[in-house]
């Protein structure tokens, strides 16, 4: 033994160490089945689709196992749970589709910067505006992004009078949605497509 390591038991001569505790059993994702399902009455739907009615829990998994399948709690909100009886194996399989084809439809609607100056010129102004309408096209929000140099802290009237410029700009296809506000030499503005 080292120093410092003590055993907390021991068996005889050999010293015996504690184990660390096993991370409690994870309460399986999804809805309850078969036995699982703990309520004494249950509305029935069967493998047909027919509604059998409020039954006792047992006579509902005694009638899905004769049709060798499963006793699935679909609602089990109500009172008493809805109860269908199905293939769990296939059921738990459509849902899976359903929540990948979900996922894959969803946008990720991403935040795009545009970095401005005070004084820019009319031709980079319209490089960025132009840059703009694609990303608002995309579905994508803009933050524009105005930054302030030595002596242009004197002008900060120059940069307000650019950031209602593109809110003028913009005003049919995105709204403002953070206004400008000021956050040391930058001031900032969110708009998010229409």
């Amino acid at each position: 033994m080292g120093a410092g390591i003590q055993p907390l038991a021991t068996d005889g001569e050999k010293p015996i160490a504690r184990r660390p505790y096993a991370a409690a059993p994870s309460k399986s994702e999804g809805p309850r089945i078969n036995e699982d399902i703990d309520v004494p009455q249950v509305l029935l739907i069967d493998h047909k689709g027919e509604k059998r009615g409020v039954m006792e829990t047992s006579e509902a998994i005694a009638i899905a196992a004769e049709a060798s399948l499963d006793l699935v709690e679909v609602s089990p909100t109500t009172t008493p749970p809805v109860c269908k009886i199905l293939d769990y194996g296939k059921y738990k399989y459509q849902q899976q589709k359903k929540k990948a084809e979900a996922k894959k439809k969803q946008k990720v609607v991403e935040i795009k910067e545009i970095k401005m100056r005070p004084n820019i010129d009319d031709h980079d102004y319209q490089v960025k505006v132009k840059a703009m309408k694609r990303f608002f096209e995309e579905g994508d929000k803009v933050k524009v992004t105005l930054r302030f140099r030595g002596r242009e802290m004197a002008h900060q009237d120059r940069g307000s009078d650019l950031l209602q410029r593109v809110q003028n700009d913009f005003e049919e296809i995105a709204k403002v949605e953070q206004f400008p506000k000021m956050e040391g030499r930058q001031i900032m503005m969110v708009m998010a497509p229409r």
